[in-house]
């Protein structure tokens, strides 16, 4: 048989980019909670929605094509999970000294707008330069992070890659297959329910080894 070949690329952008908080002129208003990873962006094209459990299907006697559902091996592996923790991990951290650097900023605009006028010319002069340094190191901070996550992202992505591929072959020789589809990018509109390898690979990525614990 000859080399195996993922029909469609095996891609799944990690979601939740976080939002931090705003260096403004006027006192901002609060920064929105960033959201933690749950699953794959909307802009993917979404495999059909999660059915109850269903007993097992047979795979088909005979078959030489298959396919698997990308998402849900992210979703529901032992290695996706971890994955998710990492990246929630990272974005928390980021929003939290996001929320800390915010509160100092607001706390020097309220002295500034409560008792400048009291202040003589030199503490306020530097109070206001304390207010501009904070407001350019916090958007320097936002960049920063937002760029610290989006490296996570792809090397979480990339690592998932690397130890899913080799094992969906590892399914499909097992099975005697010549091709396998991702379920999310084939545009399938009909397909025998035992076709779908996705647990097979699922239990396969959970035995290899088990997944690293987050990052404390």
């Amino acid at each position: 048989m000859k080399g195996f070949v993922i029909v469609a690329p095996l891609a799944f952008l990690l979601s939740a980019a976080p939002v931090f908080a705003q260096a403004a002129q006027q006192p901002p208003a609060q920064p929105k909670p960033a959201q933690p990873v749950t699953q794959p962006p909307a802009t993917l094209p979404v495999a059909p929605p999660a059915q109850p459990a269903q007993p097992p299907v047979p795979f088909p006697v005979g078959a030489k094509t298959a396919f698997i559902n990308p998402q849900r091996i992210f979703q529901e592996s032992v290695e996706g999970k971890a994955a998710v923790t990492r990246i929630n991990t990272l974005i928390q951290k980021k929003q939290t000294e996001g929320q800390d650097r915010q509160k100092a900023l607001q706390a020097n605009q309220q002295k500034l707008q409560t008792s400048g006028a009291v202040m003589n010319e030199q503490a306020r002069s530097q109070l206001e330069k304390e207010i501009e340094k904070q407001q350019v190191d916090g958007q320097r901070f936002q960049q920063d992070a937002q760029a610290e996550i989006q490296e996570l992202q792809n090397e979480v992505q990339q690592e998932f890659i690397k130890k899913v591929s080799p094992l969906i072959e590892a399914v499909a020789k097992d099975k005697g297959l010549q091709m396998v589809f991702d379920l999310s990018n084939a545009g399938l509109a009909w397909w025998d329910p035992g076709l779908d390898l996705t647990n097979d690979v699922i239990k396969k990525l959970d035995g290899a080894k088990p997944a690293a614990a987050a990052p404390k």
